[in-house]
């Protein structure tokens, strides 16, 4: 990093994780590489996805949809989309949390869709808006093609 205005860049970062940050303390550290819970978070309505973050990796999110991107958003963080990996990590959730998730969208990926049925069974599983439109679009395009020829 170098300094700016006398101050060592790297020397600061070094000193705000390892003494104000609370890092080296935190309860999530060991399994942090692996996956993040983050259970007060949880609501009625969820969403649940894989997203491709760096270098290829994949990973399985869990956010709370009534926060809309704000702080609180993030429920859960799993590496990976193995359903037997991510059930293991979700079903940390107290039953009570999970029970009280209503409505949990995702796309139409069948591990997805296992996960939230055995994750969260009293929830009604939507599939998400863009998977539908994207479907429709496909089919109005090869009904128009046939018909073209």
């Amino acid at each position: 990093m170098g300094t700016l205005f006398g101050v060592d860049g790297e020397l600061l970062e070094r000193q705000y994780r390892n003494h104000l940050s609370g890092y080296l303390c935190w309860e999530q550290l060991p399994h942090a590489e692996e996956w993040l819970l983050f259970e007060k978070n949880i609501g009625a309505y969820v969403g649940l996805d894989e997203v491709c973050l760096s270098r290829g990796e994949l990973y399985t999110v869990l956010i709370n949809k009534e926060r809309k991107g704000r702080s609180g958003s993030l429920i859960a963080v799993v590496k990976g989309t193995d359903v037997k990996t991510v059930t293991s990590v979700l079903l940390r959730l107290s039953r009570r949390r999970r029970f009280q998730v209503r409505e949990i969208t995702m796309d139409m990926a069948p591990n997805m869709e296992q996960i939230a049925r055995l994750c969260f069974p009293a929830a009604r599983r939507v599939t998400d808006r863009f998977h539908v439109q994207k479907l429709a679009y496909e089919a109005v395009q090869d009904m128009r093609v046939k018909a073209r020829w």
